[in-house]
């Protein structure tokens, strides 16, 4: 089996490395090979600062007659370069290629591309050690990418996308989605797809001028071929292909870490306790610190997560928390800050203020007579030298996860739907995955 990655094909003018691999698929078609398994979309660590778009990577695996090879190492080569944006500074092509079985280096290096930041110099240094022949376009960071996705087997968990492109002469148009269509999709295929619709706002077409129409994100690929038939369009779909992926999955998010340990750039998950009261700066963001033996950070919840902000600055001190998230790296204008993606409340603090007597002759709140004499009442004279209270006040906020909205998750956030769902590998592909 021969298993081809690669990334870093786009550029903020259009392009996009799916469509090269639908176009690739149907023209590794017509050569006498069998796919393995679905083409896999792979989304590595989403706060990599120089990362593609999505920061998608794509493999594909398979079975090829052994005087085939050649000729397939060779189309993909050339697709590549015919479909990448070489004129764009930041679009630097990678193209890996393996045969055999997946070396577990090779797969400890997809899991640490979900998390961390990766130099070239690394993984070049792993594809001579795993004896993968890559290929490299300009500067060639692409190359990371390409080694990623031939790593990631997904055998935790994954979710599939059908992803549909437009003709060429409607690209950098308006796209011609019916939204009452996605939202009866939305209503009948329930939890089996995903990140659909958020409110009145449609989720499932972008709005760059790439070659995208659509794309329906679900838990099989039959619950995805399904939600396609649904969706109306008034434009014609060039190709179609049913991606498998990490998105919905959390996979970045599995790296646990103390405050000191958290490094610029690496996808996290911290505990702590709250230190002092959120704080809400200019543009709607909220800001909260939390502390740990090793040390305090800032946590950040931007204004596009909307509701889930508040939710941040109903937090008070002693509070503890799960944090997840992507470590920013600090500048000169804030410190380093985990940007939240994700927030669970462990434990809550209780809220409880303290309360001046009530004067016993009138009924007046009493003040303070000074540091250790005790309370007067300014309206009969009357001084009492004890009597403060505790007041318990409820909370407006209760322990458990907290997600933003649809609209502002990541393409890799795991959703409140699919919280209590994993998927294995497909056993074998249906027989209609492509178009065409």
């Amino acid at each position: 089996m021969i298993h081809i990655g690669f990334d870093d094909t786009d550029s903020p003018k259009g392009g996009c490395t799916t469509y090269l691999c639908a176009v690739l698929v149907e023209k590794l078609s017509r050569f006498n090979v069998e796919f393995k398994d679905y083409p896999l979309l792979v989304r590595l660590n989403p706060n990599i600062p120089f990362r593609t778009r999505g920061n998608g990577c794509i493999c594909l695996r398979l079975k090829v007659d052994e005087e085939d090879i050649e000729k397939v190492k060779s189309l993909v080569l050339e697709e590549v370069e015919n479909f990448s944006d070489l004129s764009f500074p930041g679009t630097n092509p990678g193209v890996a290629y393996f045969v055999g079985q997946v070396p577990v280096k090779l797969r400890r290096f997809s899991e640490k591309a979900l998390y961390d930041m990766i130099s070239l110099e690394e993984a070049r240094r792993v594809a001579e050690k795993c004896g993968v022949e890559v290929h490299a376009f300009k500067k060639g960071r692409g190359i990371i990418g390409a080694l990623a996705a031939v790593g990631a087997l997904l055998e935790d968990d994954s979710t599939y996308e059908l992803i549909a492109y437009r003709t060429r002469e409607n690209r950098g148009k308006p796209r011609r989605v019916d939204p009452g269509s996605v939202r009866e999709m939305d209503r009948l295929t329930g939890h089996r797809t995903f990140n659909n619709i958020d409110g009145e706002r449609i989720l499932i077409t972008p709005h760059g001028p790439d070659p995208v129409l659509y794309g329906i994100r679900g838990e099989t690929p039959e619950d995805v071929l399904y939600a396609h038939t649904l969706v109306r369009v008034y434009e014609p779909i060039e190709r179609w292909v049913i991606f498998r992926s990490n998105q919905g999955t959390d996979a970045h998010l599995r790296l646990k870490l103390k405050i000191a340990e958290l490094r610029p750039y690496m996808s996290v998950i911290v505990e702590g306790k709250v230190t002092c009261n959120p704080t809400i700066i200019p543009g709607g963001h909220v800001i909260v610190k939390i502390g740990d033996e090793t040390g305090e950070i800032d946590c950040a919840a931007y204004e596009p997560t909307k509701a889930f902000r508040w939710i941040v600055s109903k937090l008070i001190p002693g509070d503890v928390v799960r944090v997840y998230g992507g470590v920013r790296p600090p500048s000169s204008k804030h410190p380093k800050t985990v940007n939240i993606e994700k927030l669970e409340v462990i434990k809550l603090s209780p809220l409880i203020k303290w309360e001046n007597p009530l004067c016993p002759n009138c009924g007046k709140r009493m003040t303070s007579a000074g540091r250790g004499k005790g309370f007067k009442c300014k309206r009969c004279g009357k001084r009492l030298l004890t009597g403060k209270r505790a007041v318990h006040f409820a909370r407006n906020i209760k322990e458990g996860l907290y997600i933003p909205p649809p609209q502002a998750q990541r393409h890799l956030t795991r959703p409140y739907e699919r919280l209590n769902t994993r998927n294995k590998p497909p056993i074998k592909l249906v027989p209609l995955w492509h178009f065409p």
